[in-house]
């Protein structure tokens, strides 16, 4: 669970404003009261974010890498120096949002039970601030996901 892909042309626009390793960092530790990370460093090369340090948690780790990799030029996060305290024991699965996409829709695909939608906001709250508000390449998280 080291590298993860996302959609380059989708995402919060902060790249090219400055210095981009502090950008990304700076939104990274926005959510430090919910995903604490120790010693967090941030590398960014072309179009990939390396990130090190210590999470608490495997989800802390996947959040961290959602945040950087939903950034608009970005398309690959490496976050194998990124250590956690416990073991990964993760069985969620990713989703790039479509054209039409509700969390709603989402929901009843991967659980068959829309009124679940609030389970993946609530997995996603670093990456997604309003459920209403989601968009066509955001890459997101599916938790507890049993096919």
């Amino acid at each position: 669970m080291g590298f993860f892909d996302f959609i380059k042309d989708a995402g919060t626009k902060i790249l090219g404003k400055g210095d981009d390793n502090e950008n990304v960092k700076k939104l990274i530790e926005e959510e430090k009261e919910t995903m604490p990370i120790e010693g967090l460093e941030v590398a960014v090369q072309g179009d990939t974010v390396k990130l090190k340090g210590k999470a608490k948690s495997a989800e802390d780790k996947v959040k961290a890498a959602l945040i950087a990799g939903n950034i608009e030029g970005v398309a690959k996060v490496d976050a194998d120096e990124l250590e956690t305290e416990e073991p990964a024991v993760i069985d969620d699965i990713f989703y790039e949002v479509q054209k039409g996409d509700t969390l709603w829709r989402i929901a009843e695909i991967y659980y068959k039970d829309g009124s679940r939608y609030k389970e993946i906001f609530e997995a996603n709250r670093e990456v997604i601030k309003d459920p209403d508000k989601i968009y066509p390449g955001q890459m997101i998280r599916i938790p507890n996901f049993v096919a």
